[in-house]
């Protein structure tokens, strides 16, 4: 897991980015599909900067993205355990095999020196990162054990400067959210901990309004079909090309507000789950009609642990964790499968638990924050 870091030093100033080191993107070695990992860099919300530890062995290669927008100035810094150790940074749409923007091999106007890039970004969209060990170390399995520092400084337009080849600017005129049958929270900005100003259903349309980069991935603006209806931000990740159909999803026509603690009886429903004064944990006993489900919304911040157990009473209950953003943190799990984990993020997370049998059970679920 990605953890912050401070600003890792004064590097030498970059003049625009220039592509005299783009020719040398072919150097990293052509690999095998199960030789690449990619891993998404998101960007704490607030924050300009990260710190990844990793390792690579032989010709093992690791893609890591991260979002920025045109004139943002990214820095990245490598210190490897393994010397053959260097990474390549490609432009949206592009990756290992084509065209490089810069290899840290080579020093030059944005490479003051080797390992560390400084340089003002040409277009908006998601860029890669890829690590890579020299095949002369690769083809003994060496292994390489990394810091890698990235950043993305600078604040981002007010408009998107790029074509639409980077889903940033144009698009089509309606999305369609999609998620693992959860809701897609709705934001006041675009940041991970921005207020949820509403909760978007799955299979819900709702109105372009422009996308943008914050916090290392896409950002979209939205309105609700309804009227009146909801406006604010949502992560891109979630959407997909949709209609003008206010009654596609359920209950789509109107998005839950995402304020206040919803109703705690009915099946469906949202419940806030609030712990006793000076505890860290609450114990509930609940019920579900079959083939319902009902969402338990619990407030936590980035690096704290949440512990998560659902004993059932029968047969057919599951239940996943979604975080702030929407996305899935924890996929469907069987009740007999209890969850603690590190959370990335802060804000709202939602555990939605399944009754999949065909008659009414009753179960005790356990939340603790630590």
């Amino acid at each position: 897991m990605a953890s912050r870091t401070k600003p890792f030093g004064n590097l030498v100033a970059a003049a625009a980015l220039g592509l005299a080191v783009a020719t040398f993107g072919g150097l990293s070695p052509v690999l095998a599909q199960d030789q690449v990992r990619t891993e998404q860099i998101r960007l704490a919300a607030g924050t300009s900067d990260t710190t990844i530890n990793d390792s690579i062995t032989g010709y093992e290669n690791v893609l890591y993205r991260v979002g920025a927008e045109a004139g943002q100035r990214m820095k990245i810094r490598l210190d490897p355990s393994n010397a053959a150790t260097y990474f390549n940074v490609y432009v949206p749409g592009q990756g290992p095999g084509e065209e490089a923007l810069v290899n840290s091999q080579f020093m030059g106007p944005t490479v003051p020196d080797l390992n560390i890039f400084d340089g003002v970004l040409p277009i908006s969209g998601e860029y890669t990162v890829s690590v890579y060990m020299m095949r002369s170390a690769a083809r003994r399995n060496e292994v390489s054990n990394y810091m890698m520092a990235i950043s993305v400084e600078g604040e981002a337009g007010d408009r998107v400067q790029a074509d639409y080849a980077d889903s940033l600017q144009g698009g089509p005129d309606f999305y369609q959210v999609v998620t693992s049958g959860g809701t897609l929270n709705l934001r006041s900005n675009p940041s991970a901990g921005a207020s949820v100003v509403a909760r978007l259903n799955n299979g819900q349309n709702v109105r372009n309004l422009g996308c943008r980069m914050q916090d290392g991935r896409r950002w979209c603006r939205v309105a609700t079909l309804a009227d009146p209806g909801f406006e604010g931000w949502t992560a891109g990740d979630f959407l997909v090309e949709g209609s003008d159909d206010p009654s596609a999803g359920a209950d789509s026509n109107s998005a839950s507000s995402g304020s206040g603690a919803g109703a705690s009886g009915g099946d469906g429903s949202t419940m806030i789950v609030r712990f006793p004064a000076g505890s860290t944990g609450t114990e509930l006993t609940e019920y579900l009609q079959p083939q319902a489900s009902r969402r338990y919304v619990i407030g936590a911040s980035n690096g704290q642990f949440l512990y998560f157990r659902l004993a059932a009473n029968g047969p057919g209950m599951t239940y996943v964790i979604y975080n702030p953003d929407g996305s899935v943190l924890l996929d469907e799990m069987a009740a007999v499968k209890e969850y603690r984990g590190q959370l990335w993020q802060s804000g709202d997370h939602v555990v939605e638990v399944y009754n999949t049998a065909n008659g009414a059970q009753s179960y005790n679920i356990i939340f603790g924050i630590e």
